[in-house]
């Protein structure tokens, strides 16, 4: 298998409340829950615990309060084999808490409480740059204040380690070192929110422009895009029965992570993060939802056809012939 790689995650840390409903509710509208449940949650988080489990050495960044609920979530990250010791607990702040509805259809609607998470800001990242620095890649989110990222962006090498954000919830970029960000993975309405543009391609390539090295779109059931300035890939979304979408993005990210650390192409990582984000679409929860490497491992090889790409030039000369051929981690080649 070869050295364990390490992904360093600077992000958000929260005590899920799941409320299941039939129906997700309109503007003003009450409607009636049928379950209540209590899961570890926050998108830094979710996506540390999505790269524990696929056998990397990962380390958290950010803040809890100093109450009973920041412990639990600390020892459920400790519990996943991440470390945890640079989380810094907050006096006199309630750690972070989202609030979920999720339909009996999979889909959703959250609202999170930043608590101590919105006090990771610039003097925080300055104490923990250097080990931050130190890993094969590095995830970011903007569940804790642009601050924070914006000094991290500027204080890192210019080419370790490899930094992916995925920018939810959207904020305000323009502040931002974009040149610095390797890989952005906004979905399909984010994109279109930072750029101003509906259309994937467009928006994709409205982030290269303004220096983002490298942009992928995820779009639910229809699947992902790679947006290079040639033109784009297409990775179809695996066939699954979606329960909860809640943490779909972070497990693509973590998987993202971990398989471009590997040495993975780009193909094969965008590949084996599909397959990672359809598993966990498939079980409720944030964190409980996240596959590990067996599980992605054994679905790719049931899924061998499924997911496979196409590439459109930009100027829509026509598909790229010769695609690599999918093996047990996704591609050759």
């Amino acid at each position: 298998m070869g050295r364990q790689v390490k992904v360093s995650v600077l992000g958000s840390i929260n005590a899920d409340l799941v409320a299941r409903v039939a129906e997700l509710p309109r503007p003003g509208e009450t409607v009636i829950g049928h379950a209540l449940s209590r899961y570890s949650g926050g998108k830094g988080a979710n996506q540390a615990v999505a790269a524990a489990r696929l056998s990397a050495q990962v380390a958290f960044y950010g803040m809890t309060g100093s109450d009973a609920a920041g412990e639990n979530l600390l020892a459920a990250l400790n519990a996943e084999g991440i470390d945890t010791g640079k989380v810094e607990r907050r006096a006199g702040a309630d750690t972070g808490t989202a609030m979920i509805l999720v339909s009996d259809a999979g889909e959703n609607m959250i609202v999170v409480v930043a608590g101590a998470n919105g006090h990771v800001g610039a003097d925080y990242v300055d104490t923990v740059a250097r080990e931050l620095g130190a890993a094969d890649t590095l995830l970011l989110q903007f569940e804790t204040p642009l601050a924070a990222l914006r000094r991290l962006l500027d204080k890192l090498p210019p080419n370790r380690p490899r930094v992916i954000v995925n920018p939810a919830p959207v904020r305000d970029i323009s502040d931002l070192r974009l040149a610095r960000i390797d890989v952005m993975t906004p979905n399909r309405s984010e994109l279109a929110a930072i750029t101003g543009l509906d259309d994937v391609e467009s928006g994709g390539r409205c982030l290269l422009d303004r220096g983002v090295r490298s942009v992928i779109c995820t779009c639910g059931s229809d699947g992902s895009y790679w947006i290079e300035r040639e033109g784009t890939t297409h990775f179809p979304a695996f066939p699954v029965h979606a329960v909860d979408t809640t943490a779909a993005g972070d497990a693509f990210a973590g998987a993202l992570a971990v398989s471009l650390s590997r040495g993975d192409s780009v193909a094969a990582a965008i590949h084996t993060a599909n397959a990672a984000a359809a598993l966990s679409t498939t079980r409720p929860g944030a964190q409980p939802s996240l596959p590990r490497r067996r599980e992605v491992d054994d679905f790719l090889r049931a899924h061998a056809g499924d997911g496979l790409p196409s590439f459109v030039p930009f100027r829509g000369e026509g598909a790229r012939s010769g695609a690599p051929t999918p093996d047990a981690t996704g591609f050759r080649g």
